[in-house]
This record gives structure tokens, C-alpha cells and sequence, in this order.
């Protein structure tokens, strides 16, 4: 059997990070910024925060772009990768990273909600990975972000749990969809992780409640995910087709 040439598996890589401007998006982009990706950082909102980011990663001496697209909409995630490509020369790895969760018991759910839910988590998750399928390099790496709520089962999660549900689905799929093309896919189900998104609207009873949950009695930091997708998008080239859970051991 004849080795495979290795070389570097982050040095001079191109990474696309979708929601890039949020909590654990920046960590992820700080992440492999360090270990010397190329990032473009998609977003939507927080334009401040996201050109920001790609200042502070430029200044420390490596390679970043911000760039504006809705992930639920074909034309605008078409002109992203477009973007990585003019940028940068091709794209690498791609972490679909932009998401929304909004809580509500399953009997008082407003179905826009659920819609909004849907748009964004899964038709975004969706079109990104369609168009990462079709331009993504062989050697690279496609990373969804799941949810540990999907075994977790919490109350009021329903909708939230739903939508990652589907992304696990879609990642295990694509990962045989992809044979023949060295391209890994996977997913990374964080558990209660202490960002803006997971915290807002909690009382700090339900917070420590959470943190509790853990064997290591404590949440999640954006960091403890972002290790983990650096990982995979790096290094892990025979995790394939998994949905990795990063929950300090919830389940």
C-alpha cells in the first residue's frame, strides 16, 4: 500500500466559517487563523463585529475577510464562496456555523418561529453545504454545528432540537455522498455553551441549573468548540461521517 504525501493539515489551508461574526463563530475563526487558515467570516448581522475580527486576525499576521451573506439564500452563499475564492485561490474547509434557537413549550409555539428556525438552521445549513460539496478541494473538510439537545431531550427545546436533528441527518448522508473525493463531513453537537445565544433570556438559576449537567460541572466556552473543529478541519482525516459531541460529558 503506497503512504499518502502529507503535508501541513491547517498551513495554507482556506476555511469559510457562516456565522462567523457570533460567539463560538469567532472562536472558531481565531482558532484557525492560529493555526494558519486563510478564514473568510460569513455574516449576517454584526458587521462591526465580523470586519473587526478579520482586523484583529490580519494584524496578529494572518489572512481573513469578512464577508455578508445570507446562508438561507443561494445567490448570496454562491457569491460568498466566490468571494473565498477570488480572496484566496479555492476553499478548504467550510464550518456551518450560523444558527438561531428560539425556546418555547411545543404547545405554545408560534409557527413563525419554527420558520424562522427552519430557515436559517436547516434550509442555511442546506445551501451552504450544497455549494461546499461542489467547491470544496479534495483533502478539505465540511463541519456542520449540531446540538447536544438532540439526545438531551430539554423541555422547550423542541423546535431548536428539530432543526439540529436535521443537520445530523444531513451530515451523515453527505459524508457518503462525498465518497471518492477525500472530502471528510461531520458535525460538532456542543452541549450548554456560555455565549450570547445560549444565554439570553435565562435567569441565572437555570444557568447554574445547566452548568451542573456536566461531570465537569461547569458550561462550555466558545474555545472548547472551536478546539474541536479544528480538529476536523485539520488533523482528523480518518473521523468521517460523525457527529461529535463537545458537552464536558452531559450524555
Amino acid at each position: 500500500m503506497v503512504e499518502q504525501q502529507r503535508r501541513d493539515p491547517a498551513r495554507d489551508r482556506v476555511a469559510v466559517v457562516t456565522g462567523g461574526s457570533g460567539g463560538i463563530g469567532q472562536a472558531i475563526c481565531r482558532r484557525l487563523a492560529d493555526d494558519g487558515c486563510a478564514v473568510v467570516i460569513n455574516y449576517a448581522g454584526r458587521p462591526a463585529e465580523a470586519e473587526r475580527l478579520a482586523a484583529t486576525i490580519t494584524d496578529r499576521g494572518g489572512r481573513a475577510v469578512a464577508v455578508r451573506a445570507d446562508v438561507a439564500d443561494e445567490g448570496d452563499v454562491a457569491a460568498l464562496f466566490e468571494a473565498a475564492e477570488s480572496a484566496f485561490g479555492g476553499v478548504d474547509v467550510v464550518i456551518n456555523t450560523a444558527g438561531v434557537m428560539e425556546l418555547s413549550p411545543l404547545a405554545e409555539l408560534d409557527l413563525a418561529v419554527l420558520d424562522r428556525m427552519h430557515r436559517i438552521n436547516i434550509r442555511g445549513t442546506f445551501v451552504v453545504a450544497r455549494e461546499a460539496s461542489r467547491r470544496v478541494r479534495s483533502g478539505g473538510a465540511i463541519i456542520n454545528l449540531s446540538s447536544s439537545v438532540v439526545k438531551i431531550a430539554l423541555p422547550t427545546y423542541a423546535a431548536y432540537a428539530a432543526s439540529k436533528g436535521a443537520v445530523d441527518a444531513l451530515t451523515l448522508i453527505l459524508a457518503k455522498e462525498l465518497r471518492g473525493r477525500d472530502i471528510t463531513v461531520n458535525a460538532v453537537a456542543p452541549g450548554p455553551t456560555a455565549t450570547p445565544l445560549f444565554l439570553d433570556g435565562k435567569d441565572q438559576e437555570s444557568i447554574d441549573r445547566l452548568a451542573r449537567m456536566a461531570p465537569l460541572e461547569r458550561l462550555g466556552v466558545p474555545a472548547d468548540i472551536a478546539e474541536v473543529v479544528a480538529f476536523l478541519a485539520g488533523p482528523a482525516r480518518w473521523v468521517n461521517g460523525q457527529v461529535v459531541y463537545a458537552n464536558g460529558g452531559v450524555i
